[in-house]
Order: structure tokens, then C-alpha cells, then sequence
């Protein structure tokens, strides 16, 4: 029904007879001659209808926009002045002599030339597609994964699928639950990974493994989250973690030089713990310049403590952001930064304003002046490398609340005033987090989940000060984005048992839950390590856009509800009837 793309006509098809199908982008009457613009999802073409050709042009009078059609014509070159150069198609025009209207359309519900709302969009999500941004989102997500599949293909990982329907078994969120027909009153789960069976994989031999596989997992929404999403999930035996991350590095590369023709340097590694000291994150983007700087050193007396009220018994901090435009913050924004920093615990935000440091501390404004001298000054411009114009940060408190409090600032800054270095790219390694977490009860749960393994030569630790023990994970993140995680894994029973004992997972669970997995690993497991890679983060990431929606073809709400289809909606009786399920709503 075609011989040419819309977008893919050139100058060097002049003279030559084509048919074109796609969509009436816009129309422009004018008396003897009407102007359409044709759009598929390559480009756009103009197209001519002369009066002289009086059938064909009838026709072309009652185009609407949207309408759907086949043009046949013959490609010509513009006037020089009417030439768009902005367009792939602007030097040519297609002289039509032959139309069908395969559908006229009704008046769109969305308008291309305002802001829709997004309610509306997702309702009409298959309109919504037509824009150009959209399409071209879709096409670097299958340039993305035909990059992946000949990436991995040339390492020998083998593609091999998982079940869908499996067993529902505690990894962090809730379960999205499918009952049996078969079995009255039991349920399978869709996967909120394809973790167990990749180990099974590696238990079986097949030694490398991957996959591009949906997950499931029924949690809260923001941007860059979906009730349903898509992994790039690889596992391997008989590979240490430093290796595993080395091929990761390998294909991010080579998907930002093919995509974005960016090169990336080697990632930067840092440790868990070294990231929240340095950013108070465990995802910083580095392309925000400011870090915590320690000063506990220069206030580590009684009187300082007193002053900012901290105890010191416990485990505390005095930290520090330098940031370099001082002059912008007012003590209005001042007091709004001292706002925003109470949500995550810190009780003050102390700061000094340093406006010529060389004359002591009549150059300097601040809420600490107080319990300064110029010997302190001194030490706190030296240590920090601050400079005439900068303002500095400060916060006192238990180092969590210090961390957390300046790690956030230093997001919040950055945004506010757009320091981020524009146009790069930073990749990082963060590695080596802690094993477990303790809730205010005293209950511990896996940090990543309970199938990492500890890190070598960690064994003592690991039993006698869980709160200190470290696990053999890594992060990969860009500019902020976790893009990725995984970890060596256990591959030894008795040691995943323990694991399981220390998260409150008691023996009974531990067999119902995952007594198929604890007994494989009695069967001559070998050492293996895997990564999950969020491919619509990556691509996300790619084309530059915030919301996680932009790339996925058909995106939920945030409240993961489907728009378009009314989904989830409610079944007949009779097919509840036929499961063994009766609805209750309270």
C-alpha cells in the first residue's frame, strides 16, 4: 500500500512516481491549490492538489486532520523560496494524482498545540503516540534492546524466558496475585523478578544467562516507577562481582555511543559508605560538584557541642555544603533551606556567609558568629577551600540526620540553581552495602534481598555485628538514577538459612516460601553473581525526560490504573463464582 516513507524522501527522488500512506498532519486551502502535510512515523511530506487535476482535488476538499490515507504522486522539487530546510522533507513536494480516504476522522480529542492534561493523554495514550517525541521514544527502545541482545549474544549468555505465573514468595513489595481455577483457594504471583529462577538457572549449568523480561510488583508510584516494568536481568556461575560489573560497564558504553554517540569513561567506584558520608545518598549524581565536608574535627569540645545541642554520646556529625553561590540566598531562601531540612530530621540549619574572609569576621554573616574567631574561620575556609561568595551549610546531629539532611540540601541546591554541569554524563559503581538493616524495633531485613551474599572474609562480622557486616552488592548509577542492581549471591544452604533466621523468617515459611531453592542449593551449586538493569530507566535516561511514562508504549497512573482500558475493572459473579472467590468490600 506504499513504495515511500513520508519521512524518507529526498531530492534524489525527483521525477519518480510514489505512494504514500499515513495520516493528514495539516491542511491549507487556498483556492486553486490545497497544501497537505503527510505524516507517518518516519517524518513528514508536503503534498500539492492542484485544481487543473479537478477529481483528485474534490477529494482532497473534504480532508480533515488525522484523517487516514494513500496518496499516489510524483515527487518534485520546491521553488527556492519556498524550501523549509528545516525539515528532512523540505526541499521536495509530491505533486498528487490519485487519492483514497481510507477514513476520515472525527475531531481529536487531545490538541497537539496545547498542554493536555495527562489524565487525558493516557486516555487517548494510541493519540498520543502519534507525536513525533513519542514514536522516537519507542525507537530508541528497540534500538536499545537489539543493541543488548547482540551485545550479550556475542559473550554467550543465552536468552531464556521464565514463568509468569510462579509462586509468591517476600521480595520487598506486595505480590500482584492471579487465583487458580484448578486449585480452588490458591494463588500464583506474578514475579516482581525472575531472581529464584535465574539461581536455578546457574544451579542447572547453563552458565550465562539474561533476559528482557516484565516485572511485577504492586507498590506506591512516582515518575520513574510502574506497576509493571521491564528488566534487563543477567546472571552468571562461576564469576566474581568486579567481573560481572566490568561486562555491565561494557554495554552501558556501548549503548551511549551507539545512541547518543557519547563516550563514557571508566565508572568511578565508590562504597556504600563512602557515598553517604561524601553526597548522603547512595545514588549521587556527580554532576553536582558540592560534597559533605566533615568539620567535627575543628568543634570536638563541650562548648561547641552545647551549642548545637548534641549529645555527645552518640554517634554525631558536624557537616558542611559549600556552595558557591552565596550571593543568590537571601536570608529569605535561607530560612526556607531551614525549613526544608526539618523534614528529614535536622533540627537547624546553621550557615555562614562569607563576603570578604580577609578582614576576619566582620566579612563574614552568620547564625554561629557567636562561637567563632578568626583561628576557627580560619580552619573552617582552609578545610573547606571556600572562597569570597560562597555560603556554607551546616548541620550538627547524629550523623544519619546529617547525612540524610546535607544530602538532600545538596540535591535541592543544585536543582534550584542549576549548577549540574549540562550535556555530560557520570556513571558510578556504588559497592559493598550493608548486609541487613534494623527497624526502631530492632528487627533486621535484607538490604538488597536476602539472596546476597556476604563479602569475603566478612564471616565474623556477619555474625557477631550484622548492623556492620557487608554484603558483595553493587549499584550502577547515572546522574542520580539507580539504573541497576545486584550482587554476588549465596550458594550455600546453610548459610541461606541463616540469612533467612536473621530476617525473622522462621522455619515453617522458610520451607513454604523457599524450600524448592534451599534444597537445589544442596544439590553442587556453584558460585554465581546477577544484575537487574531497569531498561526503561535507561531509556528514560536517553532521551532526557523525567517521567517513565514518556517510553513506555502503554504506561498506568500512578495510582496503576489504565485510563484507556478502565483497568483494573470489575469480573462477572460467575467468573468469580468458577475461581472460589467471593469479594468482601468493607
Amino acid at each position: 500500500m506504499r513504495t515511500k516513507y513520508c519521512g524518507n524522501i529526498r531530492i534524489i527522488d525527483i521525477n519518480k512516481s510514489i505512494i504514500l500512506s499515513g495520516w493528514v498532519n495539516k491542511i491549507r486551502n487556498f483556492g486553486q491549490f490545497i497544501f497537505v502535510d503527510m505524516r507517518d512515523y518516519t517524518g513528514i511530506v508536503q503534498v500539492i492538489f492542484e485544481l487543473n487535476n479537478y477529481s483528485v482535488f474534490k477529494k482532497a476538499s473534504i480532508l480533515k486532520n488525522e484523517s487516514c490515507v494513500q496518496i499516489h504522486g510524483i515527487v518534485r522539487e520546491r521553488n527556492i523560496k519556498n524550501k523549509n530546510l528545516k525539515l528532512s522533507t523540505g526541499e521536495i513536494e509530491i505533486l498528487a494524482n490519485k487519492i483514497n480516504i481510507f477514513n476520515i476522522s472525527d475531531p481529536l480529542p487531545l490538541d497537539y498545540l496545547n498542554n493536555n492534561s495527562d489524565d487525558l493523554k493516557l486516555k487517548y495514550r494510541y493519540l498520543d503516540l502519534r507525536k513525533f517525541t513519542l514514536i522516537e521514544n519507542l525507537k530508541v527502545r528497540n534500538q536499545v534492546t537489539c543493541l543488548i541482545r547482540n551485545f550479550m549474544n556475542k559473550k554467550n549468555f543465552l536468552d531464556i524466558e521464565t514463568p509468569f505465573l510462579t509462586k509468591s514468595t517476600p521480595e520487598g513489595a506486595r505480590d500482584y496475585l492471579i487465583p487458580s481455577r484448578n486449585y480452588p483457594g490458591k494463588f500464583y504471583a506474578l514475579p516482581q523478578s525472575p531472581q529464584l529462577f535465574k539461581q536455578l538457572l546457574m544451579i542447572s549449568g547453563v552458565d550465562k544467562y539474561y533476559q528482557i523480561v516484565k516485572c511485577f510488583r504492586d507498590e506506591d508510584l512516582r515518575s520513574d516507577r510502574q506497576p509493571e516494568f521491564t528488566q534487563i536481568d543477567i546472571e552468571v556461575a562461576f564469576m566474581s562481582s568486579k567481573k560481572i560489573r566490568s561486562i555491565v560497564e561494557q554495554l552501558i558504553k556501548k549503548i551511549w555511543l551507539k545512541i547518543l554517540n557519547y563516550n563514557l569513561n571508566k565508572f568511578p567506584i565508590l562504597s556504600f559508605n563512602e557515598a553517604i558520608k561524601r553526597y548522603g545518598s547512595d545514588k549521587p549524581d556527580l554532576r553536582n560538584p558540592m560534597e559533605i565536608i566533615d568539620i567535627l574535627n575543628i568543634f570536638n569540645k563541650k562548648n561547641f557541642f552545647d551549642f548545637f545541642r548534641i549529645n555527645s554520646e552518640r554517634k554525631n556529625r558536624i557537616g558542611l555544603l559549600c556552595f558557591p553561590l552565596g550571593e543568590k540566598i537571601s536570608q529569605k531562601k535561607i530560612e526556607k533551606y531551614c525549613s526544608y531540612v526539618n523534614q528529614f530530621g535536622a533540627k537547624k540549619l546553621f550557615y555562614i556567609k562569607i563576603k570578604k574572609y580577609e578582614i576576619g569576621l566582620s566579612g563574614i554573616q552568620s547564625s554561629i558568629k557567636s562561637i567563632l574567631n578568626e583561628k576557627i574561620l580560619n580552619k573552617i575556609i582552609s578545610q573547606v577551600g571556600a572562597k569570597n561568595g560562597d555560603i556554607l551549610f551546616i548541620i550538627a546531629d547524629i550523623e544519619t540526620i546529617v547525612n540524610k539532611s546535607l544530602g538532600m540540601l545538596r540535591i535541592k541546591l543544585g536543582d534550584d540553581f542549576k549548577i549540574f554541569e549540562k550535556n555530560i554524563w557520570k556513571p558510578l559503581w556504588v559497592i559493598n552495602f550493608p548486609m541487613f538493616k534494623k527497624d526502631k524495633y530492632g528487627n533486621f531485613s535484607s538490604v538488597h534481598h536476602p539472596f546476597t551474599a556476604y563479602k569475603k572474609n566478612h564471616e565474623k562480622k556477619f555474625f557477631n555485628n550484622l548492623e556492620n557486616s557487608v554484603s558483595d552488592s553493587y549499584d550502577l548509577i547515572i546522574n542520580g538514577y539507580e539504573i541497576g542492581g545486584g550482587s554476588v549471591r549465596i550458594h550455600n544452604a546453610k548459610m541461606q538459612k541463616k540469612v533467612f533466621d536473621i530476617i525473622g523468617l522462621d522455619k515453617k515459611d522458610q520451607k513454604e516460601k523457599f524450600g524448592f531453592l534451599i534444597e537445589a542449593l544442596q544439590y553442587g551449586a556453584p558460585p554465581h553473581a546477577g544484575i537487574a538493569l531497569g531498561l526503561d530507566r535507561i531509556i528514560m535516561l536517553l532521551r532526557q525526560t523525567n517521567n517513565i511514562r514518556d517510553v513506555i508504549a502503554f504506561p498506568k497512573t500512578t495510582s496503576a490504573s489504565c485510563l484507556m482500558t478502565k483497568a483494573p475493572s470489575q469480573v462477572k459473579d460467575q467468573d468469580l463464582n468458577d475461581l472460589g472467590i467471593n469479594i468482601s468490600i468493607e
